[in-house]
């Protein structure tokens, strides 16, 4: 079972509103919600401040709930005001003042250090969020992460984060990555992949996210339509009895020469298909089509070599 908390406030009683965060939310959730295939990912429950009133109180209730026993994952994603504090960074709520913002990510952190959920995800989506992960927990001098947490932020610690047209941009980026920017050969879009992605899209003078966890695997974020199924992987692996092998081709191969040779025909369109992902290349020639026509022949690409490794190990 995995649970998601989305949180967006542009609402407040005492700091300037915001545009974005409940359009972010009601951008994301859908995607957190359901794979690209329409099977169920999180079970998510939605707080808007356009709908409801975002207190200290509302989100500490939510968080217990979020982190309470039975699920498998917790994912939170916060849009709103972050604001700094000595070693710390507090997630603002409506209710907030300047003394008492809302809820500081050493609190949070504290209830994840004592959740059962094994996979605890945090996306923070405001100002200052990069201190997340780096301040003392349940009273350790040292700046630690619980095993199975990963956190991604919008910005460093001591960077603000932009709305653009109504918009959150990290929110609008985190959003095309979950559409499958992200996505690995197989379509999963991962914590990891995510944060890739993410990085390479905010330039050096921008606001840079961060990324910290201390996991031993990745954390599935959402499943998208995949560039080849593991069905067509394994079938591809087939024709290579070796990592480095250089299978040998002729023309039979190719459909529009002779002589045809059905089998051939459907083991080079998939070859082609694996080509287009840069899991195969030609030998000698630039393009698959004259290696046939030629009479040479492909071989898997590092990448390709990579997942017939996975394929051989049983890892797929």
């Amino acid at each position: 079972m995995k649970r998601a908390l989305l949180v967006g406030v542009d609402h407040y009683d005492n700091f300037r509103p915001l545009a974005g965060c409940c359009n972010d939310v009601k951008a994301l959730a859908p995607l957190l919600r359901s794979n690209e295939d329409e099977n169920r990912n999180f079970y998510c429950a939605t707080r808007t401040s356009d709908l409801t009133r975002i207190t200290r109180d509302a989100l500490v209730s939510d968080l217990e709930r979020l982190l309470a026993p039975a699920a498998d994952v917790a994912l939170l994603y916060f849009a709103g005001h972050g604001q700094p504090m000595p070693n710390d960074v507090v997630l603002c709520t409506a209710d907030g003042t300047p003394t008492s913002p809302g809820v500081s990510l050493s609190t949070i952190l504290g209830m994840v250090m004592s959740s059962a959920v094994p996979e605890v995800i945090l996306l923070l989506d405001c100002c200052f969020s990069g201190a997340a992960g780096g301040v003392p927990q349940l009273g350790s001098s040292a700046a630690t992460i619980r095993s199975g947490v990963s956190i991604i932020t919008a910005a460093r610690g001591d960077q603000p984060a932009a709305e653009v047209r109504g918009r959150g941009l990290f929110a609008t980026y985190l959003e095309d990555a979950l559409r499958g920017g992200a996505a690995d050969l197989l379509g999963k879009v991962t914590v990891a992949s995510v944060y890739a992605y993410l990085s390479d899209m905010f330039g050096p003078w921008d606001q840079r996210p961060t990324f910290k966890a201390n996991i031993d695997r990745l954390h599935e974020l959402r499943q998208t339509r995949p560039d080849l199924t593991v069905k067509q992987l394994r079938a591809l692996i087939a024709l290579f009895p070796t990592a480095d092998h250089a299978l040998p081709l002729d023309p039979s191969y190719e459909p529009d020469a002779e002589p045809r040779s059905l089998l051939h025909e459907q083991d080079f369109g998939l070859l082609q298909a694996a080509r287009a992902v840069k899991l195969v290349e030609p030998v000698g020639e630039l393009h698959m089509y004259y290696a046939a026509i030629n009479s040479k022949s492909c071989r898997l690409t590092k990448l390709g070599q990579h997942y017939w490794k996975l394929i051989d190990k049983d890892r797929l």
